[in-house]
Order: C-alpha cells, then sequence, then structure tokens
C-alpha cells in the first residue's frame, strides 16, 4: 500500500455562502411602513428596535414580557440556537408593546400576525412600495447593524441578537463606508 495516495486529502469543501448584506435605503422603511396594516408596521419596527427572528416575534406572548424591566424573556423553545434569551427594550420598543396592550389575545400572543403572514404581508409591501430584493429577515441584519452604530461592544450586540458566535455575528453586521468616513475625520 506504499506510494499510494489517499484521494480525499485533495477534496477541499465548498465555502459556505456570503450570506445577505442588503440594507434599508433612505426613505424605504417609510414606504413600507405605508404600504402596511398599523398592526404589520408595528412587527416591523419592534424588530428594528430588538434584532428578533420572524419567529421569535410570532411567538411572542405577553407572558414574556416585563414592561417595567423593559424585557423580553424568549425561552430556550422560542429561539433558534436553543438558549434562552433576554432581549432588552428601547423606548421605542416598550412604546409599541404599550400601545399593543388594548389588543390583548385570549391566547396571550402579542401579534396577531402568524410566521408566514409576516413574510407574505412584507413581501407585499415591498412590492407595493416597488423596493427589491429586501427581505423581512433583512430587518435583522439592519437592526444588528443598528446596534453596533450606535456604539454598542461586540458581546453586547451577541447578547442582545442570540448570535452563538462571533462568526454568525459578523455575518449580520453590515457597517456603511460613507458612516465609517464620517467618524474617521
Amino acid at each position: 500500500m506504499e506510494g499510494l495516495k489517499n484521494p480525499v486529502k485533495s477534496i477541499r469543501l465548498p465555502s459556505p455562502p456570503s450570506g445577505r448584506d442588503r440594507r434599508l435605503q433612505p426613505g424605504e422603511l417609510e414606504k413600507i411602513l405605508e404600504s402596511v396594516s398599523e398592526e404589520m408596521g408595528q412587527v416591523i419596527r419592534f424588530a428594528l428596535e430588538t434584532a428578533m427572528r420572524r419567529g421569535e416575534l410570532a411567538g411572542m406572548t405577553w407572558d414574556m414580557v416585563d414592561l417595567k424591566k423593559r424585557t423580553v424573556t424568549l425561552p430556550e423553545t422560542k429561539t433558534k440556537n436553543g438558549q434562552k434569551r433576554i432581549v432588552p427594550l428601547s423606548s421605542v420598543a416598550v412604546t409599541i408593546l404599550k400601545d399593543r396592550l388594548s389588543t390583548r389575545r385570549i391566547d396571550g400572543k402579542v401579534w396577531n400576525i402568524g410566521l408566514d403572514a409576516i413574510s407574505q404581508d412584507f413581501a407585499k409591501a415591498c412590492q407595493k412600495a416597488e423596493i427589491s430584493d429586501l427581505h423581512f429577515h433583512d430587518l435583522r441584519h439592519e437592526a444588528t447593524s443598528r446596534l453596533f452604530e450606535k456604539g454598542f461592544d461586540t458581546m453586547e450586540v451577541r447578547t442582545i441578537t442570540g448570535h452563538k458566535t462571533l462568526q454568525m455575528l459578523a455575518r449580520y453586521t453590515h457597517l456603511r463606508a460613507e458612516d465609517l468616513v464620517e467618524r474617521l475625520k
């Protein structure tokens, strides 16, 4: 068997796809919000404030919300990575939830809109607003990038977004070169 080479050694695994880097452009959010129901507008704005995933939003119940502490506690059964996460709420996110209090459902859900409807309504709104290549999940990328732009450090953003690894967090972060130029002056 001497002299034989292992043919598997020369095989290289393909690189993982680079991921999406689509961010909201000036004016796009306003156009989208004009094209959706009030509740869907609240879902969109809440997603941008919290960086929560679509499934986390759709499954969010009032017993997860603590308006006094300004947090949403996502149990391990509701997160993608299976780890409990406590999401801090901005003043905008708290205001959105306070506005929702009058529409409390018997089943305890915060939103009257389901998982698939979130994506479908968002896609229809983008089409109506003539915005191309924007998906609801891109709002998570946008929210993550905005947290960095506000000055949060890597560990703070990772805690808020629930990314397990720094590599995944990096895939969700898309800082704008023009914003960085301003900071370099």
